[in-house]
């Protein structure tokens, strides 16, 4: 039985999955740490997945013309692999390991972002600064990306987060700054990524038997704070910088892996 604390927890939760679906995804790292302390951590991420799924439709809505189609393509097949090693641990995980396994989930896309932050300071003091036009540059990235993170690694990597723990977003935000995608394209691609990849958990997620009835009855009376979140995050999209954008991702990252890790 939930008490008043905790219902006031998840729709705090559930406002923020909204903000993350329409601004900074980070945010939902948060949100996922307070249903997995909330509710049982496995059954929490069949809860998370239907609202998850309720913010992706908006979040399509909103951004699907800013979407980079020829990346969803590559990033996509990989997926279903990922997808599968993760529902075959969700099958076989206890609660206390499935806390565990989200809060390292989200810890090691906190030090990915770490690491590629870096990476990417490093590469920049190294190579030449020459002009460039404002389309070339996001190809000449991308170009740089792909000897250090590969698409089929990134979407198998995704696939295993987001069916374990539902926190494949730092991991996809990451690939996708480092692409030199601007704001308004990463929700764009990201927004249609994940209602397709969450779409596809659906099978695996009620097969576990994480989605039933009463999970159903708790997200639909949770859909009211995610959609106040999501109308808060579309005010604030564009007027986030990129450099912000990636801090509090980061920020937030590391608090949700911590919360459930301590």
């Amino acid at each position: 039985m939930l008490t008043v604390l905790d219902w006031i927890l998840l729709a705090v939760a559930a406002s923020l999955i909204g903000f993350a679906k329409t601004a900074v995804g980070g945010v939902a790292g948060l949100a996922i740490a307070v249903f997995a302390v909330v509710l049982p951590a496995r059954e929490s991420t069949g809860a998370v997945l239907t609202l998850l799924l309720v913010g992706d439709l908006i979040a399509v809505r909103l951004y699907r013309h800013h979407a980079d189609w020829s990346m969803l393509l590559r990033l996509l097949p990989s997926v279903l692999p990922g997808l599968a090693l993760g529902a075959w641990f969700v099958a076989v995980a206890d609660q206390s390991l499935m806390r565990g396994g989200i809060g390292a989930a989200l810890l090691a896309m906190a030090l990915l972002q770490l690491w590629s932050r870096r990476r990417a300071r490093v590469r920049d003091r190294q190579e030449p600064r020459e002009p460039q036009g404002p389309r070339e540059r996001p190809r000449g990235r991308i170009r740089a990306l792909a000897g250090t993170a590969a698409p089929f690694s990134v979407g198998v990597i995704a696939g295993f987060a987001t069916m374990t723990a539902n926190a494949a977003g730092p991991v996809m935000t990451m690939y996708l700054l480092m692409a030199g995608m601007p704001v308004l394209g990463l929700l764009g691609t990201g927004a249609w990524f994940f209602f397709l990849v969450n779409l596809a958990k659906v099978p695996f997620s009620a097969g576990l038997q994480l989605i039933d009835g009463a999970t159903l009855l708790l997200d639909l009376a949770l859909v009211p704070p995610l959609l106040a979140g999501a109308v808060v995050g579309a005010r604030v999209a564009s007027r986030i910088p990129r450099r912000r954008f990636e801090d509090i991702t980061l920020v937030l990252t590391a608090l949700a892996a911590g919360a459930l890790l301590v």
